[in-house]
């Protein structure tokens, strides 16, 4: 397990009209999640999962990118909370396999 840590960032990506966004969509090819929507306005929204530096590659005119959320620091947070061992063995549960048993003092 590598311990470098990463950078993964949820935006939203905002473009003046569909063809903007169909275009920069197709160039960059982000992983983006859930479908676009569109505003009052007529811009065409999405979210996607980026790194810092590609979101400020997606920037350009015609195209504004709003950071939501820092995902990878969300995803460590919730893998915090979860719990080690075998919550369902018993208290009294002997391990098996090819390893050593030993005693612990």
């Amino acid at each position: 397990m590598s311990t470098t840590r990463y950078e993964i960032l949820r935006v939203r990506v905002t473009a003046k009209d569909a063809e903007t966004l169909r275009t920069l969509l197709r160039e960059a090819r982000p992983d983006v999640g859930g479908r676009p929507r569109q505003g009052d306005d007529g811009s065409f929204s999405i979210e996607a999962y980026v790194s810092p530096e590609q979101a400020a590659a997606l920037e350009r005119e015609g195209v504004s990118v709003t950071t939501i959320e820092d995902a990878a620091a969300t995803g460590r947070a919730r893998q915090a909370e979860v719990g080690e061992g075998d919550r369902f063995a018993p208290e009294d549960a002997v391990p098996r396999g090819l390893a050593l048993k030993v005693k612990d003092t």
